[in-house]
């Protein structure tokens, strides 16, 4: 069983805070700043240039790619960190669709998150090869899958009111119909439980700044099924996915496997973070993360509908069609949520009417849950979210 005591002590949380939004960006771990401050005193300041062979500077891409793998049902030498998320979705998109050259349809839902949506059509418009981004209602996805589709790139849990996909249905109804698919497992990786392996994932992409928690712009991961992994084209040829990077050839030359899907030099420094963020979740079983964030979450619905008659439930009821967060909606969602964080409890809100929550169990339990939930519903009683000061919107929301 996990030990959610002691994973809640490994993160450094401002006392007496209600954090409900890990969804969108993780605390920080404990052990997160020594990690960092050791990369760069005892590695880049007494080692400098050394480092990239004495501290493994140039393994850990693979190294944490395979640590994140066991969260989310990848074997060994399938995952690879670096880049952002938006580059991973190009690559693993652009590798899908080179797979099926004589097909011309990319099929995605109107809950995927935007960046994924325009990634799709800018890199679609740049093949300009007369392939078109289909986009259809989540429920309409299985039967908009036919002969004419290359790609179905879809994101399991959607960013906005945490309904959840079927992996292995949608995937195998693609492939039936001779499609790949490519998953984006931002609001899944260390949220719900994931098996790329078993539900016969084609290309997965993930952030790990959020479930993760590896820290503000934490580099992103790339998952490729060992079935595609020595034929999938790295469509940016970057210096780090070729064959021999030291060689300085003239020519690209994919690396093997998983490795071709490296680009550029790796961000150590953030990095150090996000292994640091990872040794949290060594001796954690996803499935009591689920269960407890089921928990958490069902426990907030209840005590919201009963103190917010106002607000209505924008994610699914049914907790298995969900994933680890919890959506109201309101017409005047951004001045609550402002008021809600100016009393202590954070969450966020998504346009244009979503109050957003995450359920984390590593550093969240009920008396938290409980909080947050007395805390809104003396927002909403009170109507103090009517403030003019609430009004004011920021740049980050």
């Amino acid at each position: 069983m996990t030990d959610f005591v002691a994973t809640r002590a490994a993160f450094d949380l401002p006392e007496g805070l209600v954090y409900l939004d890990g969804n969108s960006l993780g605390p920080l771990p404990r052990a997160a700043a020594a990690r960092v401050e050791r990369t760069i005193r005892a590695e880049w300041g007494e080692r400098l240039i050394r480092a990239w062979n004495d501290a493994g500077w140039m393994a850990q891409p693979p190294r944490v790619g395979d640590r994140i793998g066991r969260l989310i049902g990848a074997p060994a030498g399938s995952v690879v960190v670096g880049d952002t998320l938006s580059i991973k979705v190009y690559q693993a998109l652009a590798a899908a669709l080179a797979l099926r050259p004589k097909r011309r349809i990319v099929l995605s839902d109107s809950g995927n998150f935007p960046t994924d949506l325009y990634i799709a059509q800018g890199l679609l418009d740049t093949m300009g090869q007369g392939h078109a981004l289909r986009v259809v209602a989540p429920e309409a996805v299985a039967d908009a899958i036919d002969e004419d589709v290359a790609a179905v790139m879809l994101t399991e849990v959607d960013y906005r009111t945490g309904r959840l996909h079927d992996m292995a249905a949608l995937t195998a109804h693609a492939h039936a119909a001779g499609a790949l698919t490519v998953w984006d497992l931002a609001h899944s990786a260390g949220a719900i439980p994931v098996d790329l392996s078993a539900a016969g994932a084609d290309f997965a992409v993930g952030c790990t700044y959020k479930y993760l928690n590896g820290g503000p712009g934490a580099p992103a991961f790339i998952y490729v099924a060992p079935d595609h992994a020595d034929d999938a084209r790295p469509a940016l040829a970057g210096w780090m996915g070729h064959e021999k990077p030291f060689a300085f050839a003239p020519d690209y030359r994919p690396g093997a496997g998983i490795e071709r899907m490296r680009v550029g030099t790796p961000p150590v420094i953030a990095l150090a973070a996000l292994e640091a963020a990872l040794d949290v979740w060594d001796g954690v079983s996803m499935a009591d993360v689920r269960a407890a964030s089921l928990d958490l979450s069902e426990r907030f619905i209840a005590e919201v509908e009963a103190r917010c008659p106002t607000l209505t439930l924008a994610s699914p009821r049914d907790g298995r069609r969900r994933g680890s967060q919890v959506s109201f909606r309101h017409p005047d969602a951004y001045a609550i949520m402002a008021a809600l964080i100016d009393r202590g409890v954070i969450g966020d809100v998504r346009a244009p009417d979503i109050l957003r929550f995450g359920f984390t169990p590593l550093y969240l339990g009920h008396a938290e849950v409980a909080r947050g939930a007395a805390i809104l519903g003396e927002i909403m009683t009170s109507e103090a979210w009517r403030d003019p000061r609430y009004q004011v919107r920021q740049a980050v929301t």
